[in-house]
């Protein structure tokens, strides 16, 4: 198990939070390019994101909440897993009323492209970080990346994301993360940005 240690003001979230989860993350991701290009509407990112904390991050992996501020998703390569038979009902229902025409056939064209990319090596995967629009300016980012990547460290783990927002490179780069490369999640869809940090050696350590 990972050794984290969170400061106060965050909690690792449990079952019953997905709602809470899906929907800060939900309006994190509003205005992002490859979620918009995908779905085509805003309103379809909560529920979406809702589905994906229930039947995969939360029972799979970690995830954190600062209050109803920030949240993040993660998960371990090991235990990544897809969506099940009822999760994707789900989606697909979902997308019948919330998404664009065409929505569930590039969702599913990107999980398949970013399957395909996804580095083999073990490592921790952070499938989402993000804050409520009120809250962003304040350091929240940092405060909800930093014990997992000390965690991983403590653990000589790799990590790995998708930053699927140029303008949220620099701080990803400023966290250790460095390009792999830029992949398509679809025909004519706005570039996802592969992006690996290896393990540093934790403060105090020889």
């Amino acid at each position: 198990m990972l050794d984290i240690h969170l400061p106060d003001g965050m909690r690792t979230a449990t079952r019953a939070d997905w709602k809470r989860i899906g929907d800060v993350t939900g309006e994190a991701f509003a205005q992002d390019p490859v979620n918009l290009w995908i779905f085509g509407n805003p309103e379809a990112l909560p529920p979406l994101f809702r589905i994906l904390a229930q039947d995969i991050y939360l029972p799979n992996g970690v995830c954190h909440l600062a209050g109803d501020a920030g949240a993040t998703m993660w998960c371990h390569s090991d235990r990544l897993k897809g969506l099940g038979n009822w999760a994707l009902w789900k989606l697909i229902v979902l997308q019948a009323f919330k998404g664009a025409p065409g929505s569930m056939k590039r969702g599913l064209g990107a999980a398949e492209a970013m399957d395909r990319e996804h580095p083999k090596e073990p490592h921790m995967y952070l499938f989402t970080i993000g804050t409520r629009k009120a809250a962003r300016g304040q350091g929240l980012g940092k405060k909800l990346i930093q014990p997992m990547l000390d965690a991983a460290d403590r653990a000589a783990l790799p990590c790995y994301l998708e930053n699927s927002n140029p303008a949220n490179t620099g701080f990803y780069v400023s966290h250790g993360f460095e390009r792999m490369k830029l992949f398509e999640p679809g025909p004519g869809g706005p570039p996802l940005e592969a992006m690996w940090r290896e393990p540093r050696q934790p403060l105090g350590s020889e």
